[in-house]
């Protein structure tokens, strides 16, 4: 061992027996309520609101607020409390903190848990500074909201397109849910053109799927209706309603009286000002729902755009037929 490493590993070793006889500081008293982890004394938690279900796998990507606190300071050091939607975080690249991430791995979905670093699963003996001093012991406090599996998806995705043809339909139908469901979380932070990413790799894998026998192939059809839905309103939202057409017309190929695809075409022939076919879509609509009123609004708005548009086309053809009338008088 350098000298520098038994330095450090000495005024560790003291800093740890200060902490055991000062029980009464802020994080002493934690300390007395929480279990450990390992049984070395490096990761100390409590279970504030206990979650449900499996444990976060390795290799997942998280959705969680979380908050780092230095001792005696009621301001974190770094916090995801001031944003409404935190973004998606993968385990071993965007989660690098050792103990948090371990920590991690013992949560569940719904979870809400404090964690007590030592600086050796945490910032170590350089810590990060400003903000984190040296051997610095540091708690997190950490809820999680979701977890998505995508070890699996990453794995999946570098195979080759034989050997992704060729595994498990269970394994295959797995991982394009998987996907889908990135792409709902990114949806609803209203980050679509992500969204978008995610739903196009669900899409290509059902699309190039080729199926055994026509079971499989109807399976396959039942799961590409949901994402054409999902894409075509994503094109929606990012308007791009030629974009949106195509996935939703994808989606009636698939089922032609489904309600969402004949709302989708109906919007995006709305913003195409192709007022005739938006009629046409949301009419289809309205008979299988016809007391949804988001339909129901969709069809008066066309009906008083179709007016609108037909009224400002009489007016130009007369003004065009004055003006003709006119000259031909001259």
């Amino acid at each position: 061992m350098s000298g520098n490493g038994l330095v450090s590993s000495i005024r560790r070793l003291i800093q740890n027996e200060e902490r055991l006889r000062n029980p009464a500081s802020p994080f002493g008293q934690l300390r007395l309520k929480m279990n450990d982890i390992f049984d070395d004394g490096g990761i100390l938690k409590e279970v504030v609101q206990p979650g449900e279900g499996p444990p976060v796998p390795e290799n997942a990507s998280v959705i969680m607020h979380y908050s780092g606190f230095l001792e005696y300071s009621d301001q974190p050091f770094e916090t995801t409390l001031n944003v409404k939607y935190p973004r998606i975080m993968k385990l071993g690249r965007d989660v690098t903190l050792a103990g948090l991430e371990l920590g991690l791995l013992t949560m569940k979905k719904g979870e809400f848990s404090r964690f007590l670093l030592q600086p050796q699963y945490a910032y170590g003996d350089m810590g990060c500074p400003p903000f984190i001093p040296p051997h610095a012991e540091v708690l997190y406090e950490v809820h999680i909201l979701d977890y998505l599996d995508s070890g699996q998806v990453d794995d999946f995705l570098t195979l080759s397109p034989e050997e992704q043809n060729t595994s498990p339909l269970s394994t295959f139908l797995e991982v394009v849910d998987t996907l889908r469901g990135f792409g709902n979380r990114c949806f609803k932070q209203s980050r679509y053109y992500n969204a978008k990413d995610r739903y196009k790799q669900a899409m290509e894998l059902l699309e190039n799927r080729e199926a055994d026998c026509s079971a499989e192939k109807e399976t396959l059809k039942t799961a590409l209706l949901p994402v054409y839905l999902n894409l075509s309103l994503t094109e929606l939202r990012l308007e791009s309603p030629k974009k949106a057409l195509k996935y939703g017309n994808k989606a009636l190929e698939i089922d032609h009286a489904n309600t969402k695809a004949l709302f989708r075409c109906g919007q995006a022939y709305v913003e195409l000002q192709e007022y005739e076919s938006a009629q046409k879509c949301l009419l289809l609509a309205q008979g299988r729902k016809p007391f949804d009123s988001d339909i129901n609004n969709l069809l008066r708005k066309v009906a008083m755009s179709y007016k609108e548009n037909l009224d400002k086309q009489k007016d130009m053809c007369s003004k065009m037929f004055k003006h003709f009338h006119s000259t031909t008088n001259i």
